[in-house]
């Protein structure tokens, strides 16, 4: 019987667990977390766990030789050495992440090997391909062309839990998450190319209401302007890529960003308290902090961002109970441990396209596709649901032989994203498709 091995036992390896043991396949977890992944095989004679990090390479090595295909949920920086170990093995690796250079140039290899690297087969990157890919596809096989192209993503949580000031909880790597804020931006508007830097990304948003949820904010998501290349439409004289926020999250980080907070610059924080910490930061005197930081930042002393820090602690004189580290790894820690989404709490994951398709007989329509889900409290996440399953059914597709490819790929072909999109529906992940709308539906 085949075997899968997944890499790692973080906050969204749950559904992938439970999807492929209900469908009786064997699997091992290794992970550090050995005692949470147990936890999720849940007495499971099909499934087992072993204590393992990628300080082992050793133990890499025999646990790829051992079974059919891997999955890697680990940090994406270790996904290219784990498809070396692959290739060793001529085993198929599926992993959520975007696909870095290390992990393209390993094409030619897994070809010769026969291999498939599935990568970006999670939520953003992974659902958000396959569902707009269908789409384009459609269009393109009516004769068309997508004038404009905008998608936007965002886990959040479920409303009635947004109720800090960033208006935010974390529900996946929360580091990942405060990492993904230092990225620059780079996207297509009406032929215009916009760069944005990396220290202004979150003034570079607009408001955007969205069915049942309300008034949100979007900023753009790193580089738009290659997925014309992926998506194969580079007749769009549009292509935005965009990240959704409630209200409060881009004003907080980019007042955390414009005072350093977020820097990675090595230093000796021993005896310092957090507002000591932060005026610091800010080259502010400690005395009247808050008047004086929002003095430094232009913005009022009763904003939504002087409120955010003033949760997060940063007013206080609790000390750091640091010694060397990074402005990152103090303010990062900080919103981790008062901004985790509690197991008696919903997060909701939000997805949205807006296209313009235009046909050679004049003929001109907005197209829609919007995907709401929200997540089980105790049970599973929203987020943990969409990042795992596409994922989970990529791995059982590929073990049952159902997607003959070799190489590095995402999931932008029919052969894939066809058949792990209709899975996905039975499991109630489904897109809302809205064809013909007026141009009036279109963003401005």
């Amino acid at each position: 019987m085949k075997k899968v091995l997944i890499l790692g036992a973080g906050m969204v390896v749950k559904p992938i667990v439970e999807y492929l043991l209900d469908h009786q396949i064997p699997l091992l977890i290794a992970s550090p977390m050995k005692q949470r992944a147990d936890a999720m095989i849940n007495g499971n004679p099909l499934g087992s766990s072993v204590d393992w990090s990628m300080d082992d390479p050793e133990a890499l090595d025999k646990l790829v030789a051992e079974h059919d295909i891997a999955v890697s949920l680990l940090p994406y920086k270790y996904h290219a050495d784990v498809a070396k170990v692959c290739l060793k093995y001529k085993r198929s690796l599926v992993t959520t992440s975007y696909v870095q250079p290390e992990m393209k140039s390993l094409d030619a290899a897994a070809r010769k090997a026969g291999v498939l690297f599935m990568n970006e087969m999670g939520l953003d990157p992974g659902l958000d391909h396959m569902t707009a890919m269908k789409i384009i596809d459609y269009v393109h096989l009516k004769g068309g062309k997508v004038e404009e192209f905008y998608s936007l993503c965002g886990a959040l949580p479920a409303p009635e839990a947004a109720d800090n000031p960033l208006k935010y909880k974390f529900t996946w790597s929360p580091k990942g998450v405060i990492l993904a804020s230092r990225n620059s931006a780079l996207y297509l508007k009406k032929g215009k190319e916009t760069f944005i830097d990396a220290v202004n990304l979150f003034k570079d948003r607009f408001s955007y209401s969205y069915p049942e949820i309300g008034e949100l904010e979007v900023y753009p998501n790193r580089d738009s302007i290659s997925y014309l290349n992926i998506y194969d439409i580079p007749e769009a004289g549009t292509m935005f890529r965009g990240t959704f926020r409630y209200k409060g999250w881009c004003e907080t980080l980019d007042a955390m960003k414009s005072i350093n907070m977020l820097d990675d610059s090595v230093a000796d924080y021993e005896r310092m308290s957090y507002s000591e910490f932060i005026a610091e930061r800010a080259g502010v005197d400690i005395k009247d902090l808050r008047k004086k930081l929002a003095e430094k930042l232009g913005i009022s002393e009763y904003s939504t961002a002087i409120k955010s820090l003033e949760f997060l602690g940063f007013f206080e004189d609790e000390k750091l109970h640091y010694q060397e580290t990074t402005p990152f790894e103090i303010t990062s820690d900080r919103m981790i441990k008062r901004m985790m989404l509690p197991d008696n709490e919903r997060d909701v994951v939000l997805l949205q396209h807006i296209i313009l398709a235009t046909y050679k007989n004049g003929t001109r329509e907005v197209i829609k596709s919007s995907l709401t889900d929200y997540g089980t409290p105790a049970t599973n996440t929203a987020i943990a649901r969409t990042v795992a399953l596409p994922a989970a059914i990529a791995a059982r597709m590929i073990l049952d032989d159902k997607i003959m490819l070799s190489g590095v790929y995402r999931p932008v072909l029919p052969q894939i994203y066809v058949p792990v999109l209709n899975e996905l529906k039975t499991l109630g992940i489904k897109m809302n498709e809205e064809y013909g709308l007026p141009e009036s539906e279109m963003m401005k």
